[in-house]
């Protein structure tokens, strides 16, 4: 028989630090969508194939289904409503809304989050470090291309920030 121990950990979602306690084995997912009610991030694959449940933490994209919980003791974690309160990416928001990106919507949220992390990372990226850097989310849609577009429009807006 299996026993799980219990753990109460602490972490910063969203802003907002939440004690929560944890199975040992349970996934930062699980956590955010059924303890939180964060539906932004996706259960899809459970296997870290299709990027769906991509969030950041403490800055860094990682999937949510291939993190445990108890790995974020003391970490942030940044979703898309997250990242709202950001003027930059907000208007990364718009510009995917502008630009049709997002046909279906299942896979935006984490597709935002991505994006925004490539953005700030260097908001001059290339056509082809982008895809590269968006590589590990996938839209069943298949508007890869307007979602290129999308990020290539609110680089304009990253740039703005790194020269103030």
């Amino acid at each position: 028989m299996v026993v799980l121990k219990m753990k109460t950990i602490s972490l910063k979602v969203n802003g907002i630090t939440k004690e929560i306690t944890v199975e040992d084995n349970e996934l930062l997912l699980n956590v955010l969508r059924e303890k939180l009610g964060i539906t932004s991030v996706k259960a899809a694959c459970w296997r870290g194939e299709c990027g769906l449940c991509t969030v950041l933490l403490d800055g860094i994209p990682v999937k949510s289904c291939m993190t445990l919980a108890v790995e974020t003791d003391g970490k942030e974690v940044i979703t898309a409503e997250g990242l709202y309160s950001d003027e930059r990416a907000k208007k990364l928001m718009e510009s995917f809304v502008k630009h049709g990106a997002m046909q279906c919507g299942f896979c935006t949220p984490a597709f935002v989050v991505t994006s925004h992390y490539v953005l700030t990372k260097n908001p001059e990226v290339d056509g082809e470090e982008l895809k590269k850097e968006l590589n590990g989310v996938i839209c069943r849609c298949g508007t890869y291309y307007q979602i290129y577009e999308a990020v290539k429009d609110a680089e304009k807006y990253y740039k703005k920030e790194t020269k103030s």
